[in-house]
C-alpha cells in the first residue's frame, strides 16, 4: 500500500512539472518550384516568390544555398551556404535573408528576390535553392513544441553569359540493354530494360529532345520520345523516355514490354534544342521464346511417357 502511494504521488508530481506537449501541423508552399536564368555581368533581376502557410503558425527563416548533383538520377546536395560570383538580398521592406519572421495560418508572403551578378563574375552556370525554414517555438500557455525543423525550397539555376551565348557539349556514356546473361539475349515475354546516360561536358546546363526508336523483323517499330530534365553541367544523368521508365522496378530509361521475337535494333537520336548538335548511339538485343518452349517439351515428354504407360 505505501509502495502505491509513493507511485500516485511521483506520477502527480510528473504531471505538474512536466509541460504539456503539442504536436505541430507544417504545410508550406513556394513558387516558382524553379527558375532559370541567362544574366550578363553587372546586371540584375527581380523575382517575385510565394510562399503560404496551410499549417500551423510558424516562424519561419529564409536563406539562399549552393548545391550540386548528388547522382546520376537528378538528385541534388545541398551545400551550407551561397557559393559563386551571384549575390542575392529581399527587396521586401520588412525582411531581410537569414531573418526569422512569423506567418499566421493560411497567410502567404511574397518574396522578392533580387539576383545580382557583379561586373567581371566568370561565365558559367551556378546552382542555388532558396529555403524555408522552419524554427521550433515555444506554445500557447508554457507547453513545448514537438514540431521538428521542416524546409521547402526553390531551385535557382542561373548561367552568367556576357553575350548569352551557352556551350553544349553533350556525350552518350551508355547505352544498352540490361541483361542478367553475357549475351543480350532474353525470353520473349520478359520485359527489357534500356539505359540511355548522357554526360554533360559544357559549362552550362542542357535539356535533352529526340526519340529512342526501335525496330525488329517483320516490319516492327516503335518510337518513345525522350523525357526533357536539366543535364546540370559537368555531371552526368540518366535520361528517360516515356511511358515505362517512372514505373521500372531498377534505375532504367525504358522498359520494353511485350512479345519479342528474333533479333532488334535500338538507336537513340538525342538533341539539345534548335542548333545544337545530335548525338547518337545503338544497341541489340535477341529474343526466343524460351520458357514457352520448355514448357511445351516438358509437356510432350510427359504425354509420351503416360502414353508408353498405358499402352
Amino acid at each position: 500500500m505505501r509502495r502505491f502511494i509513493i507511485f500516485i504521488i511521483f506520477i502527480t508530481v510528473i504531471t505538474i512539472i512536466t509541460p504539456g506537449i503539442a504536436a505541430q501541423q507544417v504545410s508550406l508552399s513556394l513558387s516558382p518550384p524553379l527558375i532559370q536564368a541567362v544574366i550578363k555581368p553587372g546586371k540584375a533581376i527581380l523575382i517575385a516568390y510565394s510562399l503560404e502557410n496551410s499549417g500551423d503558425p510558424t516562424i519561419l527563416t529564409v536563406k539562399v544555398v549552393s548545391f550540386e548533383p548528388k547522382d546520376n538520377y537528378g538528385n541534388i546536395h545541398l551545400k551550407d551556404q551561397a557559393e559563386g560570383p551571384v549575390r542575392f538580398s529581399l527587396d521586401n521592406a520588412n525582411l531581410t535573408l537569414n531573418q526569422p519572421f512569423f506567418l499566421k495560418t493560411k497567410e502567404s508572403q511574397q518574396l522578392l528576390l533580387r539576383i545580382r551578378v557583379p561586373e567581371g563574375a566568370p561565365e558559367g552556370d551556378y546552382y542555388y535553392s532558396l529555403l524555408a525554414e522552419t524554427t521550433p517555438s515555444i506554445g500557447q500557455e508554457g507547453t513545448t513544441s514537438t514540431q521538428a525543423k521542416a524546409t521547402i525550397a526553390a531551385n535557382i539555376l542561373v548561367t552568367v553569359s556576357q553575350t548569352g551565348m551557352v556551350e553544349i557539349k553533350p556525350k552518350i556514356v551508355l547505352f544498352q540493354v540490361l541483361s542478367k546473361l553475357k549475351w543480350k539475349i532474353f525470353d520473349s515475354f520478359s520485359q527489357i530494360p534500356l539505359v540511355l546516360m548522357v554526360e554533360n561536358q559544357g559549362k552550362n546546363l542542357i535539356v535533352p529532345e529526340g526519340k529512342i526508336q526501335l525496330r525488329g523483323l517483320f516490319g516492327t517499330k516503335a518510337d518513345y520520345e525522350v523525357v526533357q530534365k536539366n543535364i546540370l553541367s559537368q555531371s552526368q544523368r540518366l535520361v528517360e523516355a516515356t511511358p515505362s521508365a517512372e514505373f521500372s522496378k531498377q534505375p532504367a530509361s525504358l522498359v520494353l514490354s511485350g512479345f519479342f521475337l528474333g533479333p532488334y535494333k535500338l538507336s537513340a537520336n538525342v538533341n539539345f534544342g534548335e542548333n545544337s548538335p545530335t548525338i547518337f548511339a545503338s544497341t541489340s538485343f535477341f529474343a526466343f521464346p524460351f520458357k514457352l518452349l520448355a514448357a511445351l517439351i516438358l509437356t510432350v515428354v510427359i504425354i509420351i511417357f503416360f502414353s508408353k504407360k498405358i499402352y
